[in-house]
Parts: C-alpha cells; structure tokens; sequence
C-alpha cells in the first residue's frame, strides 16, 4: 500500500504523544527520575543518525566494571525517562545498558519512520560497542521494540538477543491490541520476528508474563521453538507494562544471567 509510511508516521506520533502526557501525569517521566539512584554512573550519549541528533543515556556501575553490556529497544508507547529505573537497577547487578529515544520520539527529533528507527538501533549500537569496548554488546527488544531488535540482528555483531514481551510481528501485535482484522492491509507488513529468528545468527531468550493483556503468551512460545538456540521463560502473575513500571532483580535477574552465561538449556523453559 502506497500510503504506509505517512499511516506509520502518523500512528506512531500519535501514540508516542498520548503515551508520553499519560506517564508524565502519572509522574512515571520527568527529570527526577534521572537523579535519585546512587552507585551508578549515567551519562548523555546523543548520537547522530539520518541527520536528527538522537537522545541517549548510558547507564554503568559506578565503581566497578561491568560484566556485560545491552542495548535497549523500548516499547512504541515509551520514551528514555521511563527506562532510567531499569537501567539502575542492570547496573546495580553489573549491566552497562545504552537506550534511546527513536527519531521523532520523545528528545529526538525528526519523523516516526521504521527504515530510520532500524538505522536509529544500528548506529546506537556501535555507539555501545564503543562505550564498552572490547566486552561483547547484545540487544533487548521490549514489546514492539522486540520487532525491531529482531529486524537488525543481521546487521549487528549482538552476543545476544533478548525478546521481552514480544509480539509475532508488527501486524499481529496491531491486531492483538484491537485493531480489526478489515483494517490490517492498512498496517505495514514490518517487523515479523518468526521470519528474523528462522536463522538468528546469536542465542535468543524469550521472556514474557503470563498476565500479559496485550500480547498473548502463545506468542511468546512460538518464538522461542524457532532458535535453535534459544530459552523461554513465563513469568507468572506479570503484566505486559510491569517489568519497567516496576522493575525487579526477579525479572531482570533472568536477563542479567543470560547476559552473562548464554543459553543454558536450549528450548528449555524457566519460571
């Protein structure tokens, strides 16, 4: 269809608009949440990519050297200041992590457009590999952002992929939030993982909750039996939102430990 990228462009700001005046006024972004954690080292790491000046904050231990490092792929309806906490808490348990607003989201300038979101990542995760350099970088897609991190992955020297909450593809993530089958032609046909992962060069881990409203949790599972590589793990009692709403070292300590150790049971499935 002709017109995808103007209904993409459009789609996308929209929600990024309402998204962003909802958490603010639920107090979950603002400058505060940048300054109130203690034994770890941030830093603003802007970076250029199609000609927009890309916001981006680096988080580390502040006295030790990290085990691992990833960079982060949120969620469409999500921007940088609402990551801050996650990013605390992976330096905390020894995770340098880099995040990013895409172009035309949040501090970033420019328009919503999937082709420059992809060159957005790559370039964001060079930026990474310098930060950390040598340590091997790997890549975390989180809800629509797993479409992304899967789109690139080819693309990038990642040790890791890391799917959270993840959807099928683009147009099944649409669907499954509500939108009707009739106007799917009208959604571009981007971002299908099951086709990324047929051959994914690196070890996956799929992780998702099984309270999961928004993408269901046989999602999840089949995504996880494409990779030969690859670990699921469901955990239960957890909402979609909830692993950034409320971050935990129980969620975040099965992606700090597939960080460090890889996959330690092909297919298998933890709890």
């Amino acid at each position: 269809m002709p017109h995808h990228r103007e209904i993409f462009s459009f789609a996308m700001s929209t929600i990024s608009r309402v998204f962003e005046v909802r958490e603010r006024t639920l107090g979950r972004v603002g400058k505060g949440h940048r300054g109130t954690f203690t034994g770890v080292a941030a830093s603003h790491q802007p970076f250029q990519s199609g000609g927009n000046l890309i916001d981006a904050v680096f988080v580390q231990p502040e006295n030790a050297k990290p085990s691992s490092a990833v960079l982060i792929c949120h969620g469409i309806g999500e921007v940088v200041d609402q990551w801050f906490p996650v990013q605390c808490l992976l330096a905390e348990l020894g995770v340098a992590s880099l995040l990013f607003d895409y172009s035309g989201y949040g501090r970033s300038p420019g328009t919503a457009n999937w082709t420059q979101w992809e060159d957005d990542t790559v370039i964001a995760f060079e930026r990474l590999q310098r930060l950390v350099d040598p340590m091997p970088v790997s890549i975390l897609g989180f809800s629509m952002g797993t479409g992304i991190a899967a789109a690139v992955i080819r693309r990038i020297s990642a040790h890791r992929l890391l799917l959270c909450a993840p959807c099928t593809s683009f147009r099944a993530g649409a669907h499954s939030i509500g939108l009707p089958a009739f106007l799917l032609p009208l959604v571009p046909p981007i971002w299908d993982i099951v086709e990324a992962l047929a051959d994914c060069p690196v070890p996956v881990l799929v992780i998702h909750g099984d309270k999961d409203k928004l993408f269901p949790v046989q999602m999840a599972r089949d995504l996880a039996a494409i990779p030969p590589e690859s670990r699921l793990i469901i955990i239960s009692n957890l909402g979609h939102s909830e692993p950034f709403h409320k971050p935990t070292t129980f969620y975040w300590g099965h992606i700090v430990r597939f960080l460090e150790r890889g996959v330690e049971t092909a297919g298998g499935t933890g709890a």
